[in-house]
């Protein structure tokens, strides 16, 4: 099979999540830090970008609600998914992103092979790193939401729990951030676009493919189940024209070098939110 024969990987509506999820990320994160520093040359030029302090408040709150929106409407399309009257094949088959014992034996066999000891794994369909990935969404996504909805409304949130609980609040809220920046602009863009097989990108949530020679190197399993199951010729796609694929390109490494430069600054005045 050559190169030029693509696999089906993401849906459309799949692609449309990621990208507003990355378009909000990237305005949740620069509102933030522009709040957070504001008392830096540097975070007062990035409020100003937004229109200000002010602005940059009002941006970042209802930024989040349509984060949240968007969330909600995720979770209710993944439970339409799920085949109910066959709910354990459904949540533990090799189409689910749901953890399993098999991603222990997965991770086990990486390492051993990393060191030499052994073959890499067999993949399916799911890594056990992407698996990771977007679980954790499903940790920090709701941590900010009700710390930050907490803070939205905070005259209302007092009548429901003492005042100190904002505190925490913030705390939360502020360390949640810090770390999801941290994580999703080194090592989600590390693994998913600059290790050596997929840089200089992995095109597959943009494309919404994969080419076959790539599949059968990464996920092996997927593509014999896929022959085994007799979906592998329905499953191919048309690759991506041209205009579409330098687009996503340029798009792709301005959000990469918009989220490097916020880490860097980040990094850089950390050492004064810890004096102030």
């Amino acid at each position: 099979m050559t190169a030029t024969i693509r696999i089906k990987r993401f849906s459309v509506p799949d692609r449309i999540f990621h990208l507003l999820l990355m378009i909000t990320f990237l305005i949740q994160t620069a509102t933030g830090f522009s709040r957070l520093f504001i008392a830096t040359g540097w975070g007062k030029a990035l409020s100003a970008a937004f229109g200000g302090y002010d602005t940059a408040l009002l941006i970042h709150k209802w930024v989040g609600v349509l984060m949240i929106i968007g969330f909600v409407i995720h979770t209710l399309q993944l439970l339409s998914r799920i085949d109910w009257k066959n709910i354990g094949s459904s949540l533990g088959g090799p189409d689910s992103l749901i953890p399993n014992l098999q991603d222990v034996k997965h991770f086990g066999q990486r390492l051993r092979w990393f060191f030499g000891a052994g073959a890499p794994p067999k993949l399916d369909r799911w890594a056990y790193w992407e698996k990771f990935d977007y679980w954790a969404v499903y940790w920090g996504l709701p941590l900010l939401a009700l710390t930050g909805l907490m803070l939205m409304y905070p005259i209302w949130s007092s009548r429901w729990m003492p005042g100190w609980m904002l505190n925490v609040a913030v705390l939360l809220h502020r360390a949640e951030a810090i770390l999801a920046v941290t994580y999703i602009f080194i090592v989600h863009f590390y693994v998913g676009h600059l290790r050596p097989s997929s840089f200089p990108m992995n095109e597959a949530m943009f494309s919404g493919s994969v080419p076959m020679d790539e599949a059968m190197e990464e996920k092996p399993a997927w593509v014999a189940r896929l022959k085994k199951e007799d979906r592998l010729e329905s499953g191919q796609a048309n690759p991506p024209a041209l205009w579409y694929r330098a687009s996503y390109f340029v798009f792709g490494y301005a959000a990469l070098g918009f989220g490097v430069y916020l880490l860097i600054n980040g990094v850089a005045y950390s050492r004064y939110i810890q004096l102030h």
